[in-house]
C-alpha cells in the first residue's frame, strides 16, 4: 500500500508583529468538486469567531509553517465556524498539497484575521464574475445581494462542469446563475457580457489571470471603481529602478535607511519595528500601513486607482517612494 509523508516542518519562527492569531479546530472537509474540498474550522472551545463581511479571507497557518490566504465562502450571519475551500493544486508551494493530504478533522490549527480587501458596498444592481476557485469570496456577495433584494447575475466558468465548486449552492438561483464549463460551452463572453453592462451595475471578479485581464479589457468604458477584483497572483509591472530611500516611523522615533535590494517591509523588521507581512507579493493586504508624509510609489495589486492618488496608504512588502523620504505610522 502507497504511503504519503508528511511535509518536513521548517524551523519555528516567531509569530509576526501585530497579527493576533485564533486557534480553531478543523470540524469538517468536504468533497466540493474535482480537485477542490472546503474546510470548515471552528475554535475548540465552541465560541463565536470574530465577525467578518463578503469578501475577507484568513490566514491558514500550516503546521509545515506555510501561512496561505483563502477567501472566506461561508455565511457572515453564522460565526460558529468559518468555510475556505481548497483546490489542489499541481504547481503548488505546499498549501493546497497540504490540505488535501494531512489536513483532517480534529487536528488543531491557527488563523490570523479576517481581513478584508474586496469590500462589497451596497448597489441597486451587481454582475459577479468567477472563474474557478473564484467562486469562493463571491459567494457570499450572492447571499448578500439576494438578501438585499438588489439586481444581480453571475457568469462562472471552470475548465469543466465537474470542476466547478457550489454548483449545487448556486442552483436555487438557477435563472440568474450562467455557468460555462470550458469542455462543453467554451469560455465566458466577456466582451459582449461587459459591453452590454449598466455604468450604474458594480463588477465584482475573481480568478485567474487571463479571465481578469480579460475583464479589464472589456470594463475599459465603465466608470472608474465599477470594476472590483481580487487577483491570487501579483500582476507583471515593468518599475523604476529601486533606490535607497529614508524611512521616518512616527510612533516608533526610529529612521531607517532603506537600501534598494531590501523591501520597506523586510528593512523595518530588520531594525525591529513592529511591522506585520505574509504574502510578500502585494495581494493579501496584511501589511498596510498608513503614510503620514511622502509619495509612495505603489506596487500592489489591492489598491484602486482613485486609493493610488489618494497616498494614504501603502503596502510594505512591494511598494517604494517616489520621495527620498517617508513618514509612516509604524
Amino acid at each position: 500500500m502507497a504511503t504519503r509523508t508528511v511535509p518536513a516542518a521548517p524551523e519555528p519562527q516567531a509569530p509576526e508583529a501585530g497579527q493576533p492569531e485564533t486557534p480553531v479546530m478543523v470540524r469538517q472537509l468536504c468533497w466540493e468538486a474535482a480537485g477542490v474540498v472546503s474546510v470548515l474550522l471552528a475554535r475548540p472551545d465552541g465560541g463565536d469567531l470574530p465577525a467578518w463581511q463578503p469578501g475577507a479571507h484568513v490566514e491558514l497557518l500550516l503546521p509545515t509553517g506555510l501561512v496561505r490566504q483563502y477567501s472566506l465562502c461561508g455565511s457572515p450571519g453564522d460565526l460558529s465556524g468559518y468555510r475556505v475551500a481548497v483546490r489542489r493544486e499541481p504547481a503548488s508551494r505546499g498549501g493546497s498539497e497540504y490540505v488535501h493530504s494531512f489536513l483532517r478533522p480534529g487536528q488543531p490549527l491557527r488563523i490570523r484575521g479576517p481581513r478584508n480587501h474586496f469590500r462589497f458596498e451596497p448597489a441597486d444592481s451587481y454582475l459577479f464574475i468567477a472563474g474557478g476557485i473564484g467562486i469562493t469570496p463571491i459567494l457570499p456577495m450572492v447571499r448578500q445581494a439576494v438578501a438585499s433584494g438588489a439586481r444581480w447575475s453571475l457568469v462562472y466558468g471552470g475548465r469543466s462542469a465537474a470542476s466547478m465548486a457550489f454548483r449545487k449552492e448556486l442552483a436555487p438561483h438557477r435563472d440568474a446563475v450562467h455557468l460555462y464549463a470550458g469542455d462543453e460551452s467554451g469560455r465566458i463572453p466577456l466582451a459582449a457580457l461587459l459591453g452590454r453592462t449598466h455604468p450604474d451595475t458594480a463588477v465584482y471578479a475573481c480568478g485567474p489571470e487571463p479571465l481578469l485581464d480579460a475583464v479589464t479589457d472589456g470594463a475599459g468604458h465603465l466608470p472608474q471603481g465599477t470594476v472590483r477584483m481580487e487577483r491570487f497572483r501579483p500582476r507583471t509591472r515593468e518599475h523604476a529602478h529601486n533606490t535607497e530611500v529614508e524611512v521616518v516611523c512616527a510612533r516608533s522615533g526610529r529612521t531607517v535607511g532603506v537600501p534598494a535590494e531590501r523591501s520597506v517591509l523586510d528593512a523595518l523588521a530588520d531594525a525591529g519595528l513592529p511591522v506585520a507581512g505574509s504574502c510578500r507579493e502585494g495581494v493579501c493586504g496584511t501589511c498596510e500601513t498608513r503614510v503620514l508624509e511622502g509619495v509612495p510609489d505603489h506596487r500592489d495589486d489591492i489598491l484602486s486607482g482613485e486609493e493610488r492618488e489618494k497616498g494614504d496608504r501603502m503596502y510594505l512588502c512591494v511598494s517604494r517612494a517616489r520621495t527620498p523620504r517617508l513618514v509612516l505610522d509604524v
